[in-house]
């Protein structure tokens, strides 16, 4: 057993954020100003799309991106129960209602579950692409376009992850479909490949589409406010929508801009990682891997872990208390956003209504996968399970 505890995931800060974090306290500049602004043009640059709009959060970037595409009471928007629960909240904050769908077994939505839940109320779809991997993009895009539905694509764990080659949310993925707008969301929270401690951006190659979010973003104002306290700046503006307060600030965006220069490298020894973990586990029957696919490079925001629990005689919930007992940290991504008690007290839903989703959680475990780990703490992790698994297997 390990000695000291190892947390389920930590952030690895460098020297040259935390320095830059100091030179935007000492500047001056501590809220939206020239950081975010350089930390939106490198981002948008790396991606390949037209704009990116730094916000506060993930979740305001949903909210920001339904509300410029007009989801207000009475629509409906389609969103997989196999999600953080954010993702339907947004919806019910504009008085619209989150139509939850079901995944299949690699975690994510299908473009058929998308189409059977479409109707006349049908404002917009959500896909999420679980723990980095993108969900099937060209199916889903054939049915937003068949049915002229705008699409706002949830990425919260897919910051670098690409689908056919094109990085999540680039112009190449988005501009080329006809009769369909669209809005890619990232998640910088602290857990993420890249993170600015809170905080998200938004991508689209719409231009209109651009101008209205990032009208939003910040109260409605005619002007970028930062702007009005430059030497090149005015006093003047005008609220011409009212928005909301979403942006993110110089801090945030000095972590972010070092952060992103690592990126590639951070996900490549998820990669790396992944890798490790599917050969250990591959000759323990008790244990599922995650399920990939080769049309789509993986950003490994979480490696998630399947139990097969008639090979086990204990249940997921013994198996984690077991693992902080060796000194793993773990969690549960996600409970399925039907199974809360809100969503079944407001719109019926009970279990049996999604069966795969329902299944999947029954049975996953997220075990520790970020580069601030070492190998020697993978190795632990991997003898833990290793240990659980024969202490408790049927075999």
């Amino acid at each position: 057993m390990r000695k000291t505890f190892l947390p389920f995931a930590q952030p690895l800060i460098s020297e040259d954020a935390i320095a830059e974090v100091s030179d935007s306290l000492r500047n001056g500049w501590i809220t939206t100003g020239p950081k975010t602004k350089r930390f939106e043009d490198t981002f948008r640059e790396y991606i390949g799309t037209s704009h990116a709009l730094a916000v506060n959060s993930c979740t305001a970037g949903l909210h920001i991106a339904l509300t410029a595409l007009g989801v207000g009471p009475g629509d409906e928007v389609i969103v997989p129960t196999f999600t953080f629960c954010s993702t339907a909240n947004v919806v019910v904050h504009l008085g619209a209602r989150p139509v939850l769908v079901d995944v299949g077994d690699d975690f994510n939505v299908t473009p058929e579950a998308i189409e059977q839940a479409i109707t006349k109320k049908t404002k917009a779809i959500i896909p999420v692409h679980f723990a980095g991997q993108a969900c099937d993009l060209e199916g889903i895009y054939e049915v937003a376009v068949k049915y002229k539905l705008p699409v706002v694509e949830d990425a919260a764990h897919a910051v670098g992850a690409a689908y056919n080659g094109l990085k999540v949310g680039s112009d190449e993925l988005q501009a080329s479909r006809e009769n369909s707008q669209s809005v890619t969301v990232f998640s910088f929270y602290a857990i993420k490949n890249l993170t600015t401690g809170e905080g998200g951006m938004i991508t689209t190659a719409d231009d209109d589409l651009a101008d209205r979010m990032r009208l939003l973003s910040l109260h409605g104002m005619s002007r970028d406010a930062w702007k009005r306290y430059t030497s090149a700046g005015s006093w003047y503006y005008e609220v011409v929508v009212p928005g909301y307060k979403c942006n993110m600030t110089d801090i945030q965006s000095a972590i972010g801009l070092h952060q992103l220069e690592r990126l590639d490298d951070f996900i490549a020894v998820r990669n790396r990682y992944a890798s490790l973990y599917d050969e250990a586990f591959s000759e323990l029957p008790e244990i599922d891997v995650p399920i990939t696919h080769r049309d789509r490079f993986h950003a490994f925001h979480l490696y998630v872990i399947r139990l097969v629990l008639d090979q086990l005689s204990i249940d997921r919930a013994q198996f984690i208390e077991e693992l902080r007992a060796l000194n793993i940290g773990s969690s549960v991504h996600f409970i399925p956003v039907h199974l809360h008690p809100w969503y079944q007290t407001t719109y019926g839903y009970s279990r049996g209504d999604l069966p795969v989703a329902e299944r999947i959680f029954d049975r996953i475990i997220s075990i520790p996968l970020y580069p601030k780990m070492n190998e020697d703490d993978l190795q632990d992790v991997v003898e833990a399970v290793r240990y659980i698994v024969m202490q408790h297997g049927r075999r």
